[in-house]
């Protein structure tokens, strides 16, 4: 054996090979006749894995064919293959046990190895022992039920269908991440309940499930003389061991709508049907994917991963385990519950991150956002450096361990392998990656400590029961606000009465004393109560937005600062209490999307609903709205977005969804009557022409959107194509009416979270009483013979906003003929002036010394007819004025062509902005839209003497 020693190996793994080969040796004289360079291989994994060579010594025939390229490499999807072949004639069951274990001995021999030896990464190690265990379980499964059926009938439904076992692999198994000696965790289910036909008499599904399951624990979990081929854990089934073995799809789905706790949401994240994939596999997913994913975020999940860690972590206390790489602070399972904390809580929202993989979650999670690269990075190499450990240390004896050797051999098999110096390098290794893993555990899955509460001074003032230590204690800590405490016991008293169950009251009387401690931090905490108290009042029955603002102390923050900022953003957040989600990370909340991503970013957004979830698509395109508004306020109040941005930015956010909501409405009724024959590709011979705000790129966040529909189809220009080319045809101007109607539909629907916009028609060709949808030539007739003056008022500020490129040209050439018509500019300003007055004694309603904004004179309506009047008067002469929607390019253009000078230009451009500026600071404040007139006199001053001077031709 002398000439076998290698420099790489100690002298302690040297021994342990030359007894190992000594034994195969006086069994298999073939040894002999391997290379060199063989033998030296054998040698090696001799000395390293003591379970690698006891498998070959009693199977010596196994070892040609590894050096023939078996231990090189290893197709895991042929296991089923070669697992069919070699049952499908046995009639035996003793002989298919045998078989079953030694087939599963030599592959596992071989994924040893290849660990052993480096020639596969641990990930492909782990999908290798996942896919042989798989492979085992379904041959063993269908081989069973083939017997069975023979000596007991047929499963069968209602209607005479065969019902098949499912088998639910769980844990490791259900990620494809299996270890080398591990248990299998097993449940156990059938689809439907019905009785076995062809046998000698009929017994119940259940009841031949049961004798099958029974005897297919046995096939696995059974010792013989080959081994075994799976301890079998069938404990996670619903009402673990005193419960029925196997139960239906309807008996597991009513366990878990009705029994079904915390921790078996957690070992539901992994759970996986195994074999070939069909369509009780999907039926099965689909039914438990609402108990593990809750629809809202589910903050509770963090709560009932820490107990399990906390009866772990005394677990381990109790048997005084020591060096666990699984279950001690920065194990293995630390890195499971810091990523399936993520998935239980945003899997409801994000579909991406319903997988039983914790590697690809882990990725999911990075793409989301929700971990940044050196979380990830951390996690995943620490993680890989902990279950190779793992699989190596279970690799040496096929023995089920997760503790660190207590001999020098395996330390120095260990070392070997992962090419570390000694014991001592390879042990700070180890320690440094769990250190990472508890570190980031902490700040995920730890929380605040239960002792931490006790150490600020609000938990006294959430417990004070009289009002004069409550007071005591608030001067103590320097809070003078002596309408604080008697809002705070109101409040208190209506929650008292309040429905809000144990774990909500649990959940509240922690998180009171942190959200106290952020508003007793403000000059008046009181002011600051209030408009949090409001939302707190929306979600005292949903405990877990009280639970995300417990373990967010980011949100907190958010929460009380942006809620005092403005009571309109507390409104919101108090309707739509998902919008919380939001405030989680503070850097997300005011980096507002760029002007030009909203489109892709609803896009992406949407990738998350199923296309065909009409219901689903619609709460989306709310919630996406919702959101992204909160984040533009949240960059306005602070300051972040001047006036003119915060516009724009509710503007290109309203045209990203009008966007998706004309492709839905175009896919719902396109999918019922096809398209117009006459258009090719993409096209849709359709467009949203925006009039008002929306038109001038002015949007404010209450804002309804001004629109007009317009399509291309004219019978005389198209008389071969009267009809639609689907199953369901209809007339073509039906059509594009059908389409208006569902768009309006899809904006206008009340969902749980809201109305998506509201929507005004009112500016289309003869108004309410005209078609909903227009063909663009007769749009262009009515506007250059039929419309009124303030139609063309309107029309300077249409902007087209969707549709195809030909409809958004003619349109543009359209609306310029008719801008620039030539007009008598006496009787255009007498209609104009008739048309503002009409409006102001209307709309305008204000006391002495108030200002209205926008009716009042010198105010914002002002300002905007001035800029129509110029446009209309001189767009005749100056095409370039029908460029632009908005007024502040307007007046651009108007003093680059000196109809204005620059002065009155930038004094129109200044009121302008201020007025607008007020008015979204008002509506934030969730104010009326007037202020004091001295406030804004210099201004409006200067707004009247323009629009005197332009529309009445006189100075002031």
């Amino acid at each position: 054996m002398q000439h076998l020693r290698q420099s790489g190996l100690s002298a302690l793994i040297c021994e342990r090979a030359d007894e190992h080969l000594q034994r195969l040796i006086a069994r298999w004289p073939e040894f002999s006749e391997l290379t060199s360079e063989q033998q030296q291989e054998l040698y090696q994994v001799f000395g390293l894995s003591d379970f690698i060579a006891e498998q070959l010594t009693r199977c010596p025939q196994w070892i040609m064919p590894l050096f023939e390229g078996q231990r090189l490499e290893l197709d895991c999807q042929l296991f089923a293959q070669e697992l069919r072949q070699l049952l499908e004639s046995q009639q035996d069951e003793e002989q298919v046990k045998s078989l079953l274990r030694q087939y599963r001995n030599q592959q596992m021999v071989r994924i040893a190895w290849r660990d052993f030896k480096g020639y596969s990464p641990l990930p492909q190690c782990l999908i290798d022992l996942s896919a042989l265990a798989e492979a085992l379980i379904i041959a063993a499964r269908d081989w069973l039920y083939d017997s069975l059926s023979q000596q007991l009938g047929t499963p069968c439904d209602a209607h005479g269908n065969p019902q098949p076992l499912m088998i639910l692999g769980m844990g490791k198994l259900g990620g494809r991440e299996l270890n080398f000696s591990s248990d299998i965790d097993l449940i156990f289910t059938f689809p439907e309940h019905g009785e076995t036909q062809g046998g000698r008499r009929p017994i119940d599904n259940q009841q031949f499930f049961i004798r099958m399951g029974q005897r297919l624990v046995n096939m696995l979990h059974q010792v013989t003389v080959d081994g075994f081929v799976y301890r079998v854990d069938m404990r996670l089934r619903p009402y673990g061991e005193s419960g029925p073995l196997v139960v239906s799809f309807s008996g597991l789905e009513d366990y878990y709508q009705e029994q079904g706790r915390d921790w078996e949401r957690y070992a539901m994240v992994k759970a996986r049907a195994l074999g070939p994939w069909t369509g009780f596999s999907d039926e099965l997913h689909a039914m438990l994917r609402p108990f593990v994913y809750r629809r809202y975020l589910d903050f509770s999940a963090i709560e009932s991963l820490r107990k399990m860690k906390r009866l772990i972590s005394q677990e381990v206390r109790r048997r005084q385990l020591t060096d666990n790489i699984k279950l001690g602070a920065g194990g293995i399972r630390e890195v499971e519950f810091v990523v399936q904390s993520f998935q239980l809580i945003r899997g409801g929202r994000e579909p991406a991150l319903r997988q039983q993989s914790l590697f690809a979650a882990i990725d999911t999670l990075y793409q989301l956002g929700q971990l940044e690269y050196r979380s990830v990075d951390e996690l995943k190499n620490s993680y890989l450096l902990l279950r190779r450990v793992e699989s190596l240390l279970q690799a040496i004896a096929d023995q089920q361990t997760q503790t660190l050797p207590n001999n020098p051999l395996d330390w120095q098999r260990l070392c070997s392998v992962l090419a570390m110096a000694s014991e001592s390098e390879l042990r700070a290794n180890i320690e440094a990656a769990m250190d990472k893993i508890h570190s980031h555990f902490k700040d995920t899955v730890g929380g605040q400590d239960a002792d931490d509460v006790d150490d600020i001074w609000t938990q006294q003032l959430w417990n004070a029961q009289e009002e004069e230590h409550a007071q005591s204690v608030l001067l103590e800590h320097g809070v003078e606000d002596s309408v604080f405490w008697p809002a705070l016991k109101l409040w208190w008293q209506t929650v008292i009465k309040r429905s809000i169950g144990p774990r909500g009251r649990q959940t509240l009387d922690k998180l009171m004393p942190w959200l106290l401690n952020e508003i007793v931090g403000f000059d008046s905490p009181s002011s600051a109560f209030e408009p949090v108290s409001k939302v707190l009042d929306q979600i005292l029955t949903r405990t877990t937005y009280l639970e995300l603002l417990y373990e967010n102390p980011g949100a907190r923050q958010q929460l009380v600062s942006l809620c005092m900022a403005s009571p309109w953003i507390s409104e919101q957040l108090a309707k739509f209490p998902m919008l919380l989600d939001e405030l989680i990370d503070p850097v997300q909340l005011y980096d507002t999307t760029a002007l030009d991503d909203y489109g892709s970013e609803l896009r992406q957004y949407l990738l998350r609903v199923p296309e065909d979830d009409m219901e689903q698509q619609m709460e989306a395109l709310r919630q996406f709205k919702l959101s992204q508004q909160l984040k533009i306020a949240a960059a306005d109040v602070t300051g972040v977005l001047p006036v003119m941005q915060v516009s724009d930015h509710l503007t290109l956010l309203a045209e990203a969804i009008i966007e998706q909501v004309v492709l839905q409405a175009w896919h719902q009724v396109s999918s019922r009557h096809g398209v117009p024959p006459h258009l090719s590709g993409a096209e849709m011979g359709f467009a949203v022409i925006g009039y008002g705000k929306a038109g001038g790129i002015e949007l404010g966040y209450g804002s309804d959107l001004d629109l007009v529909f317009l399509h291309d189809y004219h019978r005389d220009k198209y008389p071969q194509s009267l009809h639609t080319n689907g199953d369901r045809e209809i007339e073509i101007g039906h059509f594009y009416l059908k389409v208006a109607q569902r768009i309006l539909h899809l904006f206008s629907t009340r969902t749980s979270s809201g109305e998506l916009y509201e929507v005004d028609m009112r500016l289309r060709p003869s108004g309410a009483s005209g078609l909903l949808v227009s063909e663009i030539e007769n749009f262009g007739d009515y506007q250059s013979k039929e419309a009124w003056t303030w139609e063309h008022q309107a029309l300077v500020r249409a902007r087209f906003m969707f549709g195809d490129t030909s409809l958004s040209v003619r349109f543009s050439e359209l609306r310029s003929q008719v801008i620039c018509g030539t007009r008598d500019k006496q009787e255009l300003a007498t209609a104009v002036k008739d048309m503002r007055i009409k409006m102001r004694d209307h709309l305008l309603k204000v006391t002495d010394g108030e200002f209205d904004l926008k009716q009042s004179p010198g105010g914002i309506a002002d300002i905007e007819f001035i800029a129509q009047y110029l446009v209309l008067a001189n767009a005749h002469q100056h095409h370039y004025l029908t460029t632009w929607s908005d007024n502040v390019r307007i007046f651009e253009s108007l003093a680059e062509l000196e109809l204005l000078s620059l002065q009155q230009a930038k004094q129109l451009t200044d009121a302008y902005c201020y007025l607008r500026d007020e008015s979204h600071r008002l509506t934030l404040q969730q104010k009326p839209t007037r202020v004091p007139s001295e406030q804004v006199q210099s201004h409006a001053e200067q707004v009247i003497a323009i629009y005197r001077l332009v529309l009445e031709g006189q100075h002031e």
